[in-house]
């Protein structure tokens, strides 16, 4: 029992120091691909992603041409997508899926690239390039591999990354609207509209550009107030015919009435001034 005990901790400290940065340097500096190309899947199978990538690495250029280049590529990209290194694994699984069309392991590195779009997509206060290309990229899959598995996941990933988009378009007009710009921001929300009718924003968005359209108004020199109440009745009739029972209703009715007032004024004056 005790040379058993002994014989473990003697395999545990050999591993230990077949991992360790010196053994593993002196693997890489032996010259021998065999050797590093073995070490580089006990490390992957061990999970020393960070390693084990560095290791596929320094193999990678002696097996070029042969039957191992293309998984040797795939584990070392795999590798950086486990150890979270996002942006390297991408470009590793960028070049794979161009160089290795046909590999076995392609369907896994087109969702892996995927993902690693999707992981590197930022929050909705920041731009929003990479979310437009994280969901092209899982479109793309979805289209590319129908039957897939991860479909469903992809489909829900998609969802999130649409919201995210709305949720950009909603604050890039709001800032117009907080900074007074109201102008800008009437066009800024209706893009928004256009761009995704289905917003979870809608009803937001709508009301913004009818407080929008009234602040401009009433804020302008009297000859443009006339064209600019009659725009803001416009959003004020679209906002009421699809949303008659929000919690805005009883704030842009203050404002209908106002610009109701200055229109009817307005034409009183026209009528008298032709007599």
């Amino acid at each position: 029992m005790k040379r058993f005990i002994v014989n473990l901790t003697i395999v545990a400290a050999v591993a230990v120091l077949f991992f360790s940065c010196s053994g593993l340097g002196q693997v890489t500096k032996s010259g021998d691909p065999e050797l590093m190309y073995s070490t580089a899947l006990k490390l992957y199978k061990a999970e020393k992603w960070n390693r084990a990538s560095d290791m596929f690495d320094a193999c990678a250029g002696y097996y070029i041409g042969s039957e191992r280049e293309d998984s040797i590529a795939f584990f070392s990209a795999r590798s950086k997508f486990k150890h979270r290194d996002y942006h390297e694994a991408s470009t590793g699984l960028d070049e794979f899926r161009r160089k290795f069309g046909r590999s076995l392991f392609i369907e896994d590195a087109e969702a892996m690239y995927a993902m690693c779009q999707y992981y590197l997509s930022p929050g909705p206060t920041r731009d929003q390039t990479l979310t437009a290309q994280a969901i092209v990229s899982l479109t793309n899959f979805i289209e590319r591999y129908p039957e897939s598995k991860r479909v469903e996941a992809f489909n829900n990933i998609i969802e999130e990354l649409t919201l995210r988009l709305h949720d950009k378009n909603f604050l890039n007009a709001y800032t117009y609207f907080k900074i007074q710009k109201y102008k800008s921001a009437v066009v800024a929300f209706k893009n928004a509209l256009k761009n995704y009718d289905n917003s979870s924003h809608r009803e937001q968005i709508m009301y913004y550009i009818v407080v929008s359209n009234y602040r401009l108004a009433h804020n302008s020199v009297e000859h443009k107030q006339a064209d600019r109440y009659l725009a803001m009745l416009d959003s004020y009739y679209s906002f009421i015919e699809e949303f008659p029972e929000s919690k805005y209703t009883k704030e842009i009715n203050r404002y209908f009435k106002e610009a109701k007032d200055f229109i009817d004024k307005n034409k009183s004056s026209e009528q008298t001034e032709n007599k």
